[in-house]
């Protein structure tokens, strides 16, 4: 295969040695399985603001902390200036969020560095080696759905302890290592205290997992793990070591009850609907 110019750079610099093979081309980004001495990881080359298609670009990144009060002035005004500097902090979001997530012990891939726009970082395996498939592409069983389940719940509850809240969270962005589901892709993450729509996003997130997970193991769609550690964090009471139950009663008055629960439902079934059309993408692609 041809080389791409942003991992030539790499190579180049002695960043990297070979570039193997294309790993997957996403929406934002497109991901290569690479070498580096005798280790096989993989490099994450973003696409240009031009070429990706994420939506919802401003709601993801209100909150989010700008380096220096003339890039923050410049990305307001719309510049050309400033739409390079907001190229740069929607990359560098990403590095950040991995850095502070793998030191907090959430279970995400290894950084070992940002180069010339490209993040290098681990490779997530499976038990026979190979490059680890996404969550939605493994069938699993009612004790496999529930113990993934309860994994990436933990992680979700680590993210929000560190006041982060994925924001994208799916079943298409969870791979399935030897040793459990790895929580990937981070560039739309999104500050939980400084994001008006975090709770949504949070709730968001849990949802679809549940979703996902709860075709396998339905009893997993009558949980609340989502508003459960919401509250808590408002009230500042969540914390790492918190044992979450998945039970929660809104206050009878302030808030419909039986409306909350057929709104979350709706959304859950829209997230399977969502997903599903993934998947069919996906296998057309031949992901």
């Amino acid at each position: 295969m041809k080389t791409p110019p942003q991992l030539q750079v790499l190579i180049d610099d002695g960043v990297i040695d070979e570039v193997l093979r294309p790993l997957k081309s996403g929406k934002e980004a497109a991901v290569y399985v690479v070498r580096s001495g005798d280790e096989v990881r993989c490099a994450k080359v973003y696409k240009d603001m031009a070429q990706r298609s994420f939506q919802q670009r401003v709601q993801y990144q209100e909150g989010r902390k700008v380096r220096g009060s003339r890039e923050a002035r410049a990305i307001g005004k719309a510049s050309k200036y400033g739409r390079r500097q907001q190229e740069v902090a929607w990359k560098n979001t990403e590095v950040d969020a991995l850095y502070q997530l793998r030191e907090a012990g959430v279970r995400v891939p290894e950084p070992f560095g940002f180069f010339h726009g490209v993040l290098v970082m681990e490779l997530v395996a499976d038990a026979e080696g190979f490059s680890a498939p996404r969550l939605g592409e493994v069938e699993l069983d009612a004790a496999q759905a529930r113990r993934f389940h309860a994994v990436l719940v933990q992680q979700v509850k680590l993210m929000l302890c560190c006041g982060l809240v994925h924001g994208d969270l799916s079943a298409y962005n969870v791979l399935v290592g030897a040793d459990g589901p790895v929580v990937i892709d981070f560039p739309q993450v999104v500050s939980a205290a400084g994001n008006n729509a975090a709770r949504t996003m949070l709730l968001r997130d849990v949802n679809n997992l549940t979703a996902w997970l709860g075709r396998s193991a339905p009893e997993l769609l009558d949980t609340w793990y989502g508003e459960e550690m919401w509250e808590l964090f408002e009230a500042g009471e969540l914390r790492p070591d918190t044992v979450l139950t998945g039970e929660f009663t809104p206050e009878m008055g302030a808030v419909d009850l039986d409306g909350v629960r057929h709104a979350i439902n709706d959304a859950r079934e829209e997230a399977l609907i969502r997903q599903q059309g993934r998947e069919a993408a996906a296998a057309e692609e031949g992901y």
